[in-house]
């Protein structure tokens, strides 16, 4: 039985656009394959990174516990993971020499160090697991030979770096247990969103990766493939966390929330009988929440928000994108969605290869004209083994990863110069505000108190839109 220490390297602290959500979420994946291994009679730990100040919290872990094994295992749930940003990073490496200091033998598992493995080596890490990792894992822990015969990891032998044969992807979802939820504290999360939103949500995983192919998107953990776990599994988790921690809301956090045909019926059938009533938010694609009666499954179910990858409103971007939606299903399944009392929440994309002005006041006007109830706005980022960044790799320079996800940095020659879209950025949630109070202004049903604080935030607005409109025509 081996001893291990299993941490990650997301620090919300280190983000401080993602922590003035006060929104934080328990590492999923991290939870998942620390009761993968305690069931294969482990003995676990966790260090949880989310919360904490800086990194200096593990060393006194490894003291206490003196693990044989420190697994720096990265929640692949959380899609900010695949950004590689360079603050994590470093925090990782950090963490990797406290493990060395301390006798253990050091695993990495992330979608940067998939992709940047010899750094990680480098840095004091003795394994990197490169992609799908629980399988990978349990041989490592098990194996006494030479890491040449397990699939799926970078070492060094005599100062050389060697990486090994791919493992296949793992399909069998519901042999793997529920995940850990024991080992972190679970109120810490609760004080800040119940201060801060008034309520509690946890996460969840249903699925693993993506079959789609838009050419921006980093698939280095589960690739192309989707695999599932089963609706009854689902239900089963969801019914313990509302039993065991009085939890009823829900971030299901799938790349693309019920892809498999029937699973949404099938699973809201179980909600039903099992009479949970819980409140949900996804992450889907226009085009799929189309399909049949999936809308009216998944509002019976408990759907409330539905983040979409809108991306841009000119569908010369969305073909060049390979994303493979239509402009018009955007229009539509926004109408629907909100018909239904769902709130709707777009991911719009600035700078893709080819955008010029018209293309982004088509996006701009889309914004106006549907009022999503939340927008998040990024420029194109270009991540490794992607088809967008082997286009735009010859013009990366030193800086080839964001510092937190509030940089914004456009790290390669786009149709304006880089400060235009760091303006633009600020003139569309601008806009945005300034329609979404109009609209209000115009409700009957508003009431008087709440259309005159509309009225003062559409004129405050409306005067910094116009100051942000001269910046951005001046920044071109």
């Amino acid at each position: 039985m081996a001893k291990i220490l299993f941490t990650h390297s997301y620090f919300y602290l280190f983000d401080s656009k993602q922590w003035s959500f006060k929104q934080p979420y328990p590492p999923y994946a991290t939870l998942l394959v620390a009761a993968w291994m305690r069931e294969k009679g482990h003995e676990v730990y966790l260090w949880d990174a989310n919360l904490q100040e800086n990194t200096n919290g593990l060393i006194e872990k490894l003291k206490t516990i003196q693990p044989d094994y420190l697994v720096v295992y990265d929640d692949s749930f959380n899609y900010l993971t695949k950004m590689c940003l360079t603050t994590m990073r470093e925090a990782c490496f950090e963490m990797c020499k406290y493990g060395k200091k301390h006798n253990a033998t050091v695993i990495v598992s992330s979608s940067d160090s998939t992709d940047h493995y010899e750094k990680y080596l480098e840095q004091g890490a003795d394994i990197i697991i490169r992609g799908e990792a629980e399988q990978t894992l349990l041989e490592i822990v098990e194996n006494t030979q030479s890491p040449e015969n397990i699939h799926g990891v970078a070492y060094k032998s005599d100062n050389e770096v060697k990486i090994t044969p791919k493992r296949e992807i793992f399909k069998s979802l519901d042999v793997l247990p529920i995940p850990a939820w024991d080992l972190v504290d679970i109120n810490a999360y609760r004080q800040i969103w119940e201060k801060h939103h008034g309520y509690f949500m946890l996460n969840i995983a249903t699925t693993r990766g993506c079959p789609y192919k838009c050419n921006w998107c980093a698939k280095p953990i589960y690739g192309n493939r989707y695999n599932v776990r089963s609706s009854e599994r689902v239900a089963e988790e969801i019914e313990m966390l509302v039993n065991q921690f009085g939890v009823n809301n829900f971030w299901m956090c799938d790349d693309i929330f019920g892809l498999k045909p029937n699973w949404v019926q099938e699973f809201n059938k179980l909600i039903q009988e099992k009479q949970l009533k819980i409140k949900y938010k996804i992450q889907s694609r226009v085009d799929l929440l189309l399909k049949e009666d999936t809308i009216d499954c998944l509002v019976a179910s408990g759907l409330y928000e539905a983040w979409v990858g809108a991306e841009s409103a000119s569908q010369k971007i969305l073909d060049a994108m390979d994303k493979g939606t239509k402009v018009e299903e955007i229009y539509k399944a926004t109408q629907l969605l909100k018909s239904k009392g769902v709130r709707v929440a777009f991911f719009l994309q600035f700078g893709y290869l080819g955008e010029v002005e018209e293309d982004i006041q088509k996006t701009i006007k889309m914004v106006e004209e549907l009022l999503p109830d939340n927008i998040g706005i990024s420029v194109s980022y270009p991540l490794p083994n992607t088809k967008f960044y082997d286009i735009v790799k010859s013009q990366l320079t030193e800086k080839q990863n964001w510092v937190d996800s509030d940089d914004l940095a456009m790290m390669y020659q786009a149709t304006f110069a880089p400060r235009y879209y760091k303006y633009l950025h600020r003139y569309v949630h601008r806009v945005y505000r300034k329609a979404k109070h109009k609209y209000q202004i115009n409700q009957h049903h508003t009431p008087f108190a709440k259309k005159i604080r509309s009225l003062v935030a559409y004129v405050y607005h409306s005067v910094i839109e116009k100051v942000e409109a001269k910046r951005l025509k001046l920044s071109k």
